[in-house]
């Protein structure tokens, strides 16, 4: 699992995967702002790891610009 976190502004998006025992991803990501961290899980199933950690990096990007985390 890599974790690379993109830095938005003051907050580091950290997209999350995570391979199910069907054999397919789930994507998540971390949201840091200093100390406080917030952990967002997705309902979409992806056939693979690239596409979800693509899908959790978008979202979160998402979330931090369109000021949805307060």
């Amino acid at each position: 699992m890599h974790n690379t976190a993109i830095a938005i502004g003051r907050f580091a998006v950290t997209p999350l995967t995570r391979l199910t025992a069907a054999g397919d991803y789930i994507a998540s990501v971390s949201i840091r702002n200093g100390m406080h961290d917030r952990v967002f899980r997705f309902i979409p199933r992806f056939d693979s790891d690239a596409s979800a950690r693509r899908y959790a990096a978008l979202e979160g990007r998402r979330m931090v610009l369109d000021n949805q985390l307060n």
